[in-house]
């Protein structure tokens, strides 16, 4: 190859075609690190301020003149904004051009963290999450496709690893992290660590990333974006409110009940219009139905954890936020443990047994979890935890990686965007249901003892198993292209 590649824009060399055709890091090897270098960086960024501020809110609290309860908005005015926006992403890629709009989206997200940082009151800071979400929401669904285009399919389960990592890490080590900067600097600093990462997400996308476009640009489906914007936030927002409640029970059912309402009316809607904003035909493929809904359902089980253990190991136990969060960071060494094995398993085993067995085994150790007690010993819950990460990495990275395997390549933009949706769903449910789940158990106002947070464990351990059965419709041929496995014990080369 020329020595003079690297000076030709990625912009102008061909696009790929999913099938044989010339991909980014096919041309330059470098590209293979570069490119999900500078993609991990952004989602890491976007995943860590979904969390990171939970552990400063008291001291956020006390230097902007509110109440923590009042600051709770700062988190789920971020959330909102993000579930509203990710829809509408797909259709900027391709109208605008992936790389534009990934360095965009970075340059939003940047500018959100340093107004965070400033923000002087709680009016300006919710201002400035909104914004941070609404780049954070064109950063996720755009870098995902940008991974898709850039690798073959052959190399997408070592590419989509690094889209799978950060929503791994992000909820683990978010609220140690926040916890430190707050105790040993300030909690600005929460926002403010962020400048030199997306300075440097943003020269590392346009000088690398090709800048991807759809084949056509069609027209924007502005009513179809509404109602699943809308239905989305109002589901969203209920979600929130039952884990922290803000609105009464009956205000909760009225949002929850018109977000469904109106997610339903889009689904009639969409049947009627050539380009809906919301691509609903997607599901009509079995590898995207399964690992998005029925993998949606496990990640559901498996996100509640992050949320409970922390308060069992802080409220049960009685542990400080420091030695909590240095005990639940060894989900995130399990993570790091499965990324290199992954391809592996798909190759041995395929896309259905690692779904299945890695919900079973999720499951069993979510329930082992009303095993622990105070008195247990440290290094003993360390490794428990890291176990976990062990589990829950191999469930989110294969049906990750199985929602795109057999997608086609003209309908990744919009395959990304719903599938973003669905994966930031399913942190709301987990946390909803965790927070719900604690609620139930203390209804009678009984104290939050370890025997209560047991129950809780025991409670979530049923949700991973329902979706196996979505998992056991797959067929040996869905995915197989990406796994490279035969049934016959033969894998493809």
């Amino acid at each position: 190859m020329p020595d003079d590649t690297m000076r030709t824009d990625p912009a102008d060399l061909p696009a790929p075609d999913g099938r044989g055709g010339t991909f980014a890091v096919e041309r330059d090897p470098r590209l293979r690190l570069l490119i999900p270098l500078v993609v991990a960086v952004a989602f890491l960024m976007e995943q860590l301020d979904s969390t990171i501020i939970t552990t400063a809110i008291p001291d956020m609290a006390l230097s902007l003149g509110t109440t923590p309860l009042r600051l709770n908005l700062a988190v789920t005015t971020y959330v909102l904004t993000l579930a509203m926006f990710i829809p509408v992403s797909g259709w900027f890629a391709d109208r605008f051009g992936a790389r534009r709009i990934f360095a965009l989206a970075l340059a939003i997200f940047t500018l959100g963290s340093i107004l965070c940082g400033l923000a002087t009151g709680l009016p300006t800071l919710l201002a400035a999450r909104a914004l941070q979400g609404f780049g954070g929401a064109m950063m996720t669904p755009v870098g995902r496709l940008i991974l898709l285009r850039s690798f073959p399919r052959r190399d997408l389960v070592m590419a989509m690893t690094y889209t799978t990592m950060p929503a791994i890490l992000g909820p683990v080590i978010g609220p140690l992290l926040g916890g430190v900067i707050t105790e040993y600097a300030s909690w600005r600093w929460i926002f403010f660590v962020n400048i030199p990462f997306g300075l440097f997400g943003i020269v590392m996308a346009l000088r690398y990333v090709g800048d991807f476009s759809g084949e056509k640009a069609t027209k924007f489906d502005f009513p179809g974006f509404l109602m699943v914007g809308a239905g989305v936030v109002l589901l969203q927002l209920g979600l929130e409110n039952i884990g922290r409640p803000m609105l009464p029970a009956a205000g909760t059912a009225v949002m929850v009940g018109l977000a469904v309402l109106l997610l339903l009316a889009f689904g009639w809607y969409a049947r009627r219009v050539a380009a809906p904003a919301v691509d609903l035909g997607l599901f009509r493929l079995r590898s995207f139905a399964v690992g998005t809904l029925a993998g949606g359902i496990c990640r559901v089980g498996m996100n509640g954890v992050p949320f409970v253990l922390p308060l069992m190991l802080q409220v049960g136990f009685g542990l400080s936020p420091t030695a909590s969060g240095s005990l639940t960071f060894a989900a995130s060494l399990g993570a790091l443990l499965v990324r290199p094995v992954a391809g592996n398993l798909l190759r041995w085993f395929g896309f259905d047994r690692v779904l299945t067995w890695s919900a079973v085994f999720g499951a069993a150790i979510i329930a082992g979890f009303a095993l622990i007690g105070p008195e247990t010993p440290h290094l003993l819950v360390l490794a428990y935890v890291f176990v976990f990460g062990l589990a829950r990495a191999a469930q989110f990275m294969t049906s990750n990686t199985l929602s795109y395997a057999d997608m086609p390549d003209e309908r990744l933009s919009r395959a990304t965007s719903l599938g973003g949706v669905l994966q930031q769903l399913s942190v709301s449910f987990g946390v909803s249901i965790g927070a719900t789940l604690l609620g139930v158990v203390t209804w009678d106002d009984a104290a939050l003892t370890p025997a209560r947070f047991h129950e809780v464990f025991l409670m979530m351990a049923v949700i991973p198993l329902l979706g196996i059965p979505g998992f056991l419709r797959l067929r040996p041929e869905d995915g197989a292209e990406v796994s490279r496995h035969r049934r016959g014990g033969k894998s493809s080369r």
